[in-house]
């Protein structure tokens, strides 16, 4: 199934390749933990904001470099 999101939007499998290419669960954990939130789509097929994913991306990157 081809998606179309708004630009400027990721799907959660583009996030998760942004985020460290992490698992589906660590993804929704993060939006559950109020990480990330949910920017648009449906709720089986979830958009993220791409500004929202890459400064979470460099928080995660800047603790694991500390």
């Amino acid at each position: 199934m081809e998606q179309h999101i708004r630009p400027g939007h990721l799907t959660a499998a583009q996030a998760r390749q942004v985020l460290g290419d992490i698992s589906a669960g660590a993804l929704r954990n993060l939006v559950w933990r109020g990480k990330l939130t949910r920017s648009g789509g449906t709720e089986r097929y979830p958009y993220y904001a791409v500004a929202d994913v890459t400064t979470l991306a460099a928080e995660r990157h800047q603790r694991g470099a500390a």
